[in-house]
């Protein structure tokens, strides 16, 4: 059957199975991995007479579900519901095994996961400042909002106390300062030339402090120039970050003590 299918000609194969999913894991240790989608593109699971379930399979080069790392991308084939496009089951090799990794049961595995270190690191940190706020990005790293006065004690003498925590709650932390209640929203005007963008706001905040945030990550806090502008320079750390979040159409906002 591989033989005929590999050489070009459209045949069904029937293969008695509990599942569809045991039906794949036959050519699993046959066939090379990344030659199952060309032998078997589609699975047509039949029980007491009816169609209960389709799949399709893709060969795709990715970070399989449920890890974060770009170095661990590699082959997998993924296995989606025909109709809904799902992605249900990922093989793949880890290790010296071909393995299947049923999908659902790795997401429930991380949402169970990321929901019991938010709550560790928002006990952790309320312990600082008691309107703490706290963004589980994945099980190895998450985004922790403070008030800006106790960011140095958060930290510690050469990132001492930072570097204890995540080492006891083992994850990485990006700390940033939120946005106090206090603040109040700035109205401005946008303007690009060629080398510096330009944010301009009413000329009676010209030599006050400015916050800038793009959503909800702070940037800088800068001094408003003579005639309400903020100058960055494009090709600056900050000017860079602005024109990605513009292009990402993402929120660039300006806050002043209120």
């Amino acid at each position: 059957f591989a033989d005929m299918r590999l050489a070009g000609v459209g045949m069904v194969g029937v293969v008695h199975a509990s599942d569809p999913v045991d039906a794949i894991q036959r050519f699993i240790g046959r066939l090379e991995l990344g030659m199952i989608p060309n032998v078997i593109d589609t699975v047509i699971f039949l029980k007491d007479g009816e169609i209960k379930k389709i799949y399709e399979l893709n060969l795709v080069v990715k970070v399989p579900s449920g890890m974060t790392s770009l170095d661990l991308a590699r082959p997998v084939i993924e296995v989606r519901d025909f109709e809904t496009g799902k992605l249900e089951y990922e093989i793949y090799t880890y290790g010296e095994e071909n393995i299947i990794v049923p999908v659902s049961e790795v997401e429930k595995y991380l949402k169970d996961s990321m929901k019991s270190i938010e709550e560790k690191l928002i006990e952790r940190f309320r312990l600082y400042d008691p309107n703490a706020e706290v963004e589980v990005i994945s099980p190895s790293k998450a985004i922790v909002r403070v008030d800006k006065s106790v960011l140095p004690k958060i930290i510690g003498r050469k990132g001492e106390t930072i570097n204890k925590i995540e080492h006891e709650l083992g994850i990485s932390i990006d700390l940033m300062p939120s946005i106090p209640k206090q603040y109040k929203e700035i109205e401005y005007e946008y303007v690009e030339t060629s080398k510096v963008i330009e944010f301009v706001v009413p000329s009676q905040y010209s030599g006050a402090k400015i916050n800038v945030y793009v959503g909800r990550d702070y940037l800088s806090t800068v001094t408003v120039g003579k005639n309400g502008r903020i100058r960055f320079l494009k090709n600056s750390e900050h000017g860079r970050k602005i024109i990605r979040a513009l292009e990402e159409e993402a929120d660039i906002k300006l806050y002043i003590e209120d």
